[in-house]
This record gives structure tokens, sequence and C-alpha cells, in this order.
């Protein structure tokens, strides 16, 4: 269900130069927000691709999922504030593919109005 990779000792020093290089070249006041989206499958499906099932044992089920499923896709930030979200992209409360055009508008009319 999952593929996991273990961290190595590179990785730890690639991680710590990515983060020295940032905290160099960000402005002490810079306002850093992290976000990220994901859709749930109704279905209960999951992609393994962004989910870690961590189990004594090797679960062997193969779950099928339709190739165009209902879901519900949602937004959320992190930042030193707290975190902001959930947002759902859907209208008339139907789930919708997030669009650029879609991305800017709750960018505007959803997280901007709260900074």
């Amino acid at each position: 269900m999952i593929i996991v990779q273990e961290l190595s000792e590179r990785d730890w020093v690639n991680r710590t130069a990515c983060s020295n290089e940032i905290l160099q070249n960000v402005p002490q006041n810079a306002f850093l927000i992290t976000s990220d989206q994901v859709h749930f499958h109704l279905s209960g499906c999951v992609n393994k691709q962004n989910f870690h099932y961590w189990a004594p044992v090797n679960p062997r089920q193969l779950h099928e999922r339709p190739l165009h499923s209902p879901r519900v896709t949602v937004w959320c930030a992190v930042g030193s504030f707290g975190v902001w979200g959930p947002y759902f992209f859907e209208e008339g409360g139907v789930t919708v593919t997030v669009t650029a055009d879609r991305y800017i508008d709750m960018l505007r009319n959803f997280l901007e109005p709260k900074l």
C-alpha cells in the first residue's frame, strides 16, 4: 500500500543546507506561508503517493478506484500564525477541478482578507 524511503545522512545534510539558504535569503520580517491541497476520494481509496500507512505486517490488499471517482479537494496553509483553512474547491456544493483561475480566486477571496 505504501512506499517508504528511509532518510539517510545525506538527506539530513541536504535539508540543513536548504534551510540555511532560506534563512540567509529571506528577510527577517518576512511572512512565509506553506500550503498544499489534497483530494479525498469519497470511496475511501487513497493515493499511495501522498499517504503512508504504518503496520506491523504488510497489508496486501488491492483497492480499485474508478478513473473519475467522486472526491473533495481541500486546501490548507500553515505559517507562524498557525493554520488557515480548510478551503474546499467547490461550486454549488460540487467539487470542481482546481485551475489557475480558481486558485487565484481562492487566494484573493479566502486567504488575502485574512492577511
